[in-house]
């Protein structure tokens, strides 16, 4: 269902813009938020510095500017955030750091789950932009919060992950702390989650964000950023996804035809996420987040210490592992913290059904990830059986590279496009016409190849670092993909 000014609860101050150019009102009223938003991050940098500004100062800016945003675009819907933060506080004040994290996660991911189910009633398989996309940031920094302050109070140094360690809290935030944090402005929007430990060096200062400037890399972003928007509008057109649904797709085009098309239309919807995510990104950096030290060997500053996409990383991995860590990097730290690290058994599986349930219950969400840990686990087999045949001389290993960028670019078409497409049936329409032959040929790979293929090391690997570490590694055993 589109958006139209009749059941739209945000602003309607710019419905003359919508009218003109014909983008829906939601969409219209995140950008101009995430163009303000942009604008104003800069005030932390050039007003409210940490050397001249008092942290309740900062703290109130990002609040009151967070909440104003958010109104803004959502209206009374934004009582949902507020509710959810205030049952968030409230446990974390009453309950022991021993159960408190179960009890955030059941509350936080049961009111998403509520506010999901409601979004598929009022517009199922629709896009429109609404308080669900805010409500699963704030989820996330609820849950990390949480799992932080019970890992703090509850867990010794020895018994904790690094990760655990870093995020690791010993004090229960001030409601002040609590609730500027939540309602951040520069990640309140569409993230990327920042743990409430980097959010207080930001605010303290003590993260040294504050004596560099970021400039260079927000207006890099910025121009990245843009240059997606101008694809995904001037080329989705010519590739939508809608057309997957249509008998002339099903019933007309060739297999090679249907893997070109998805391989396309799912590329150009990436775009549309590319945008929002890099732009939030620039929001980020341009307020001082995200600053992550200097550079080793330039001993310039890098500021991607909060980041939701690796670009480059995704479109040219060269295995499904590598394009799941560079794509919702936040995410899937979120993930791995809350779940992977915490779990004995089936990490992959839970770890998927989270990734599931937090995105939502349309049928294509599963589709999705129930594909996706089939061939994470076909993937992680190929590599620990198959790869080391291929290190023993560079063309060999180039051959190997070459052949797995494209396989892992025609199974990510394959297993996204229910993601975007949302819906069961439509969906398995395609997978009939494709046969099902990839999940077939990972859940051999599953099944036959540890039994059936030798594991081999190559006698003379390729002699780089990378190479050196993975045959170790091998022999060890202990080489893992996550």
């Amino acid at each position: 269902m589109t958006t139209t000014i009749e059941n739209y609860e945000g602003s309607r101050l710019f419905a003359g813009l919508s009218k003109k150019t014909g983008v829906p009102i939601d969409q219209v009223n995140f950008f101009m938020t995430q163009l303000v938003a942009l604008l104003l991050a800069s005030v932390y940098r050039k007003f409210l510095r940490p050397s001249d500004t008092g942290t309740v100062i900062r703290h109130l800016y990002g609040l009151i500017v967070g909440f104003s945003l958010i109104y803004f675009c959502y209206g009374v819907q934004t009582l949902h955030l507020l509710s959810l933060s205030a049952a968030g506080y409230v446990i974390l004040i009453t309950q022991r750091p021993q159960v408190l994290h179960v009890w955030v996660f059941a509350v936080s991911m049961t009111y998403l789950s509520v506010m999901h189910v409601y979004r598929m009633y009022a517009n199922y398989g629709g896009t429109r932009i609404d308080i669900s996309g805010p409500l699963m940031v704030l989820v996330q920094k609820l849950t990390s919060l949480a799992f932080s302050v019970h890992d703090g109070y509850t867990k010794t140094e020895e018994a904790m992950t690094e990760t655990q360690k870093k995020l690791a809290i010993t004090a229960i935030p001030s409601p002040l702390e609590y609730f500027s944090y939540v309602l951040l402005f520069p990640s309140v929007m569409a993230g990327p989650i920042i743990y409430y430990n980097d959010y207080m060096g930001f605010i303290e200062g003590s993260d040294g964000s504050s004596n560099y400037s970021p400039s260079k890399i927000v207006l890099k972003k910025v121009l990245i950023a843009c240059s997606c928007c101008a694809i995904f509008v001037i080329c989705n057109p010519f590739f939508p996804i809608a057309k997957l649904k249509t008998e002339w797709f099903l019933e007309s085009t060739t297999i090679s035809y249907k893997f070109f098309y998805l391989s396309i239309c799912t590329m150009l919807a990436r775009f549309k996420y590319y945008f929002a995510w890099i732009i939030a990104d620039a929001i980020c950096n341009n307020s001082g987040i995200g600053f992550n030290g200097l550079n080793s060997e330039t001993r310039q500053a890098k500021w991607d210490k909060v980041s939701n996409i690796d670009i480059y990383g995704f479109e040219f991995a060269t295995s499904l592992k590598d394009a799941i860590t560079a794509w919702n990097k936040g995410t899937n730290v979120w993930l791995r913290f809350i779940v992977y690290e915490r779990v004995e058994k089936n990490q992959v599986l839970l770890t998927y059904g989270l990734s599931a349930v937090w995105h939502g219950f349309h049928p294509g969400y599963y589709m999705t990830f129930f594909g996706g840990a089939i061939f994470t686990q076909a993937s992680r087999i190929i590599r620990k059986n198959v790869r080391s045949y291929f290190v023993t001389n560079v063309e060999m290993k180039k051959m190997y590279d070459i052949m797995t960028f494209l396989v892992t670019r025609f199974m990510m078409a394959y297993v996204t496009f229910p993601f975007i497409l949302l819906e069961f049936w439509a969906s398995a329409a395609i997978y009939n016409k494709l046969y099902w032959h990839l999940h077939i040929a990972a859940l051999f790979v599953i099944i036959l190849v540890p039994n059936c293929l030798p594991r081999t090391l190559a006698a003379n690997p390729v002699k780089n670092e990378d190479n050196v570490k993975l045959v170790k590694a091998l022999r060890s055993g202990s080489y893992r993909i996550d």
